[in-house]
């Protein structure tokens, strides 16, 4: 139920950036039943409007990342994966998963409505800045706070469910250092998601209170609207809805990028034939990053005039916290060294993600620096680092999920032909769609033009590569078919295979009804002596 209902918010918000993207490249021109979709007063004749440009881009970022990415990687693979590898009979709380999961359907729901409301969709951006969110028209803004409460009690109940499961519910001999790391990578997510989420969980019902019952959490003295002075009672601070809303979404980076890193882990030790390099290194390092992520938060606040001192402090963590994900990232590139490498369609995503994410994380570095980051802030150089870390990045491990997990749940293998076209495709359109962002955001073009930069006369020759990026993103659609074809037919007419298929080490692949227990490390492939080149961790005698 996850794994589905998240694809196919996947695929609304990646609908809704390829209309983003039309508009980028050929800016004015109309786009034919726009209209009829969206409303007259949103597109009249299929012209994009700046306040439905607006509602595309805060709504398509929402819809991907707490709609689409983070429920695949953590309500779906985690929800299916988790219990297997560690020999569980399922979650520790059945119940409270699918309470967990009506609630995240409910606020996808909300967010839908919110484009067909009078005013349309929230227009304030997927971070929702105050004031402006405070004081925007129409129930959009109304309706993006009560999707995002619901999102947020499911989150928290899943945390929880997975915090009980992992520690109470482990087969025998299934000790610490024996746990997969695809299963250390959700449980300290689901820290993160317990402990982050609740900030946001408050500036939502402060906002909501501000907008509905005439506060002023987040409205400063002094405003002025359309010339005319805001009757508020004021002392309000609009700098408070971005340490709250930070305080979440810099851990909710990671929330994305554990569980990926979790299932590149899993799939380069299957398809190397050896143990991971650094397996205690790289889980204490997810310990030291989860800890971390929570006190970087403000420095995507440079510009808000912080002072020195305390900038130079979230610097420092930044720089800091950018170790462990090296460790890690390091550790599944040596985890390379000395195997003997299959080349299956899940290990070509999960290969791919390692110099998606190095371009994602080493792009990144000139955004914790206050320096760099005060003319690349809100440029399209963010847009392509951020992106990087989860388009060709996390997403890619989640399409090797896919394809390595799909024989486990269905009995049948997905088509290797189109999964290596799929791969190919989006490897390629990826790069184009986003690479050339990082130029135009060096040259200062901001993220937020609704015209494609057409005013900007300085940077005319940068944001001609709009066009050939709106063309790479149409492409990834294309590309996207291959994997949607091959889901469906594989369901049905896919290639049935044993318990086994990828002669994996781990519990999850273990013979229905046998009795669990761990009688040894999680991934013992080669070990010398043994009779195979893969030793179950289930398995009595090697």
């Amino acid at each position: 139920m996850y794994a589905v209902t998240s694809l196919l918010f996947l695929l609304v918000g990646f609908l809704l950036i390829l209309v983003i993207r039309w508009q980028l490249a050929y800016p004015g021109e109309p786009l034919p039943f726009l209209g009829e979709l969206f409303g007259v007063a949103n597109a009249p004749g299929g012209i994009i409007l700046p306040e439905f440009y607006n509602q595309l881009g805060a709504m398509h970022g929402t819809i991907m990342v707490f709609l689409g990415v983070v429920p695949l990687a953590v309500g779906a693979f985690g929800n299916y994966i988790v219990p297997l590898q560690i020999g569980a009979p399922d979650m520790a709380f059945p119940r409270l998963n699918l309470a967990s999961y009506w609630f995240y359907l409910a606020g996808g729901i909300v967010m839908l409505v919110s484009f067909f409301v009078p005013g349309g969709a929230a227009n304030n951006g997927w971070t929702s800045y105050a004031p402006l969110s405070d004081l925007a028209p129409g129930m959009g803004q109304t309706l993006w706070l009560g999707g995002m409460g619901l999102l947020i009690f499911s989150s928290l109940l899943g945390a929880v469910n997975f915090i009980t499961t992992i520690i109470q519910l482990r087969a025998p001999g299934l000790t610490w250092f024996r746990l997969p790391f695809f299963v250390w990578s959700q449980f300290i997510t689901s820290f993160l998601l317990l402990l982050a989420f609740p900030a946001l969980q408050a500036a939502a019902i402060l906002q909501a209170m501000d907008r509905l019952a005439g506060t002023s959490f987040f409205l400063p003295s002094g405003l002025a609207v359309a010339g005319q002075a805001l009757n508020v009672a004021g002392a309000g601070n609009a700098l408070l809805w971005q340490h709250l809303f930070w305080f979440l979404a810099h851990p909710e980076v990671y929330v994305l990028i554990l569980p990926a890193m979790g299932i590149v882990a899993e799939i380069i030790a299957n398809n190397t034939r050896k143990p991971l390099w650094g397996y205690r290194l790289m889980v204490y390092s997810v310990f030291v990053l989860g800890f971390l992520s929570f006190i970087v938060w403000a420095h995507h606040m440079f510009l808000t005039g912080m002072g020195t001192t305390i900038s130079a402090f979230f610097q420092a963590t930044t720089m800091i916290i950018s170790i462990p994900s090296v460790v890690i990232l390091s550790s599944l590139i040596l985890s390379l060294y000395g195997g003997s490498i299959r080349f299956t369609s899940p290990m070509l995503f999960a290969l791919a993600f390692l110099p998606m994410f190095g371009i994602g994380g080493l792009t990144g570095l000139p955004l914790g620096l206050a320096t760099t980051d005060i003319p690349l802030h809100d440029t399209n150089y963010v847009v392509g680092h951020f992106h990087y870390l989860v388009a060709p990045g996390t997403i890619f491990a989640l399409f090797a999920g896919i394809y390595y997990w799909f024989p486990r749940v269905t009995g049948r293998m997905m088509n290797d032909t189109l999964a290596r076209i799929h791969f190919v495709g989006s490897l390629i359109c990826m790069n184009v769609i986003f690479m050339p962002m990082f130029i135009q955001g060096l040259a200062g073009v901001n993220r937020r033009l609704w015209d494609g930069g057409a005013s900007y006369e300085h940077a005319q020759g940068v944001l001609a590569l709009n066009i050939p990026m709106s063309h790479a993103a149409f492409t990834l659609g294309f590309f996207q078919l291959f994997f949607i074809v091959n889901l469906f037919v594989s369901v049905k007419r896919g290639r049935k295979v044993d318990a086994n298929p990828w002669q994996a080490t781990t519990l999850e692949w273990s013979p229905a009804g046998a009795p669990l227990r761990a009688y040894r490390d999680p991934y013992e492939y080669s070990v010398p002596g043994a009779l195979t080149d893969f030793t179950p961790q289930g398995e009595a005698k090697p």
